[in-house]
């Protein structure tokens, strides 16, 4: 590694090795988080309810077949953050979804 390399390298404190950008990039992505059918979801995708869900605290039912769109990653593997009307800090398990082609 010549000095002009040295600040794109990453140190890796579990392995001790120093990693390029895109290997620490990888390592850093999180769980990988799939839908009901085996998708893998991602930042920004949308997704639609397979099954009725209550929404607890908020007093009202999410019907199957709503489209839940621009969803976001917790870093759980099973849990999404989202945005609906009417309910703030809706988080959804990402076993109840599928996701929109």
């Amino acid at each position: 590694m010549s000095d002009g390399d040295a600040g794109d390298y990453v140190y890796d404190e579990e392995t001790g090795e120093w990693l390029s950008p895109t290997d620490a990039a990888a390592q850093s992505s999180g769980p990988e988080v799939v839908d009901a059918v085996g998708n893998v979801l991602a930042d920004g995708d949308a997704v639609t309810l397979i099954k009725d869900l209550k929404v607890k605290g908020a007093g009202q039912t999410l019907k199957r077949g709503t489209l839940i769109k621009s969803i976001r990653l917790t870093g759980d593997a099973q849990e999404i953050d989202c945005r609906h009307e009417g309910i703030k800090g809706l988080v959804l398990r990402a076993e109840f979804v599928k996701k929109r082609n």
